[in-house]
Parts: C-alpha cells; structure tokens; sequence
C-alpha cells in the first residue's frame, strides 16, 4: 500500500527533476542581451506616475534668459515641492533620479534641475554665450527665479531646497536671503570651511596611504604639500590630485575604491536619449572651469544665523566635503529649529548610499513642517 509518507516523497523527487531539467533547459539557451534603450525603457514605465493627482513633466524652463531642463515628479501635486540643486559643479542628478528620489515621489513633488552650464541644459545652449554668465551671482539668481517660478506654477507658499556638495553654495543663499519662501534648507555634503575641508581630506587620504603602505599615494600626496596651507590655496591641478585619492580610500563612497557606481546609475536613465548620456558630463569640465576656485577657496561657514528650518544629512565618512568640519559649524548654526542626521555608512552620496535611511529621515523631520502649514497630501 502506497503511504503518505512515500507520495510525499515521489512529489519531491518529481518536483527536483522539475526544476533541473528546466535549469538545465534554460542554461542550453541563449543568453539574451538587452540594450541600455530597453533597460531605460523598463525603468520609465516602472516608475510612471498614473495617480490622478500626480505630475510627471520633463520639460525646458525659462530661467535667467536661457532654456533650462527640470524633471518634475510627484505621485501628489498636494505634496510639497521639493526643489534639488546639484552639486558638481555641472554633477547633474537627474540622470540618476530614477534609483535616487524614486520614493521620495510619493511625499513630495520632486523637482531635478540642470543648471545653467550643466547636464541638459548645457546641450541646449550656446556655450561661448553661456560662458560669461558662469559666475556664483547667476547660479544663485537662476535658484532664486527657479523657486519663484516653482511657487506660482504649484500654487504654493513656500518649498523645501535640498542642495547637495558644491550646490550648498547657492542653497545657503536662499536660505540666508530668503527664507520666508523656504519652509526648510537640507544640506547634504555641506560645504562651510572648505580651505579647512581640503586640510582635512589631504590629511585623511594621507594617513590611509600609510596605514595601507601605498607608496604611489604617498609619494604623490606629499608632492602636493602644503595642501591649502592657510592663506595659499593650491591649484586646481592639485585639488584634483588629492580628490583622487580621497576618492580611493572611500571619502566619495564609503567602503568604495571610486564612484563608479553612482556615476554609473546614468547609464540607465529614462530621462536622457543616449546622444545626452554621451555628453553628460561635459558640463562637469565646463562648469568647473568657471565655478570651482571660487568655491573651493571660500569659508561659508561665517554664515551662521537663518530664519529658516535648518537640516544637514551627512555622510560619517565624507572627506570630499569634510563633514567633520560641516558638523562643527552646524553646531554653531542659529536658526528656527535645526537637526543634524549622521549617515554612519556613507560619505558624499548618502541618497544613493543609504537610501532607506535618507527617505525616512525626509518623512521624519522635513515633511512635517509642511505638514503643519496643511501643504501635504493627506
């Protein structure tokens, strides 16, 4: 007589050779590859934004004289808007927005700017008109007429900026000059003391070098000291030296060797055609030439008093943009209310890095400010 125990035992077996025989099937196939077209395409219809109050636009702004590209996203236009400034300078995010911010869509309308000389913006304009424009004046005047825009467009009092690395720059700038518009500044890889900053990152990629006895980054690092010794900032020749070895010692990405896996997210991108994505970091060097001394040899820390909701989301590990030296100068920071989050297992990408963590930290503390003021989806 054939037991339950013995039929169990026979479906088993059967259900074994099943999948073996279909491995096996499948592994006598072949491999089929994709195009980036068609993994950009799966992506884009991944994320469509169907809700009925929902906005999804991608389109070229009006913004200081020139067309400028912005994505535009929210599963509810009742949300707040949330405009991001890039940093870089010319280091757009919206290519990679589709891994970054994807879920920060659903509690805010997420706004990914090109600046000016930047990403999608850049391809659309003459750079020899744009180049004397290239100035820190118009990067924060294109932010001012941006949120104005923003404001009317959604039909709302004020905006939440999140600004990122070099563009903490001009996010400070409207949080200082306008802060009546915000209802908070985040600064993610803030820039304060930046000659103090450079100090710090050679001094971190230096004893890295040794501890892990490179020779090569010795020899390199100490060809280039003093590193910004006070009052004499290095050239930009020599910037780029030590960032490469920061970089190689995980101060870009915690635990990581280089960026390459944030870089690479653009490859992916729904929001650009491949001709774009070929181009898309001319604006890094175009940008740069104009913007990055002036940046780099600024002490933006001796702004200090905001009437604005202040936040800082910075990585433990960041020596791009030291966030021990952010810290010290949030600590002395004057402002409605303030929060420091500490993102113990990034460095300079904290979105990408530790994106559960940053999403829950915008729900927790940021959006209920706008919350309070009735500017939320219920």
């Amino acid at each position: 007589m054939t037991t339950v125990a013995s039929l169990c035992a026979l479906a088993a077996a059967a259900a074994v050779t099943a999948v073996l025989t279909a491995t096996a099937a499948r592994a006598d196939q072949p491999a089929k590859s994709g195009s980036f077209e068609e993994a950009a395409a799966i992506i884009a219809d991944a994320r469509r934004i169907l809700t009925p109050q929902g906005v999804e636009r991608l389109e070229a702004v009006r913004i200081g004289g020139i067309d400028q590209w912005a994505s535009i996203r929210g599963r509810d236009r009742r949300n707040p808007v949330l405009l991001v400034i890039h940093g870089g300078p010319g280091y757009v995010l919206m290519p990679e927005s589709w891994w970054m911010s994807r879920d920060w869509e659903e509690y805010f309308t997420v706004v990914l700017w090109d600046q000016r000389g930047a990403g999608k913006t850049l391809l659309i304009n003459d750079p020899a008109k744009l180049a004397p424009t290239m100035t820190l004046e118009r990067s924060v005047t294109d932010a001012e007429e941006m949120v104005v825009w923003l404001r009317k467009e959604f039909g709302k009092h004020k905006v939440f900026v999140l600004a990122h690395s070099a563009g903490t720059y001009v996010g400070l700038q409207l949080a200082t000059h306008h802060p009546d518009w915000l209802y908070a500044y985040i600064g993610v890889g803030q820039m304060a003391d930046m000659p103090e900053s450079e100090r710090r990152g050679w001094a971190f990629a230096m004893d890295q070098a040794r501890a892990a006895g490179n020779a090569q980054a010795v020899r390199e690092l100490q060809s280039i000291a003093p590193y910004f010794a006070p009052g004499h900032p290095s050239p930009l020749k020599d910037l780029y030296l030590e960032r490469k070895w920061v970089g190689y010692f995980g101060g870009v990405m915690a635990y990581r060797h280089d960026n390459d896996a944030d870089s690479d997210l653009v490859k992916l991108s729904p929001d650009y055609s491949r001709e774009e994505l070929r181009h898309i970091y001319d604006g890094n060097e175009f940008a740069e030439r104009f913007l990055l001394a002036d940046l780099i040899d600024g002490d933006w820390s001796v702004m200090r008093r905001f009437g604005c909701p202040m936040f800082l989301f910075e990585g433990r590990h960041d020596y791009n943009a030291s966030s021990e030296v952010a810290h010290e100068w949030f600590e002395k920071v004057e402002a409605p209310a303030k929060q420091f989050v500490w993102f113990e297992d990034s460095a300079h990408m904290p979105m990408t890095e530790e994106p559960g963590k940053f999403l829950v930290s915008l729900v927790r503390f940021v959006r209920p400010l706008a919350e309070k003021d009735g500017d939320a989806a219920p």
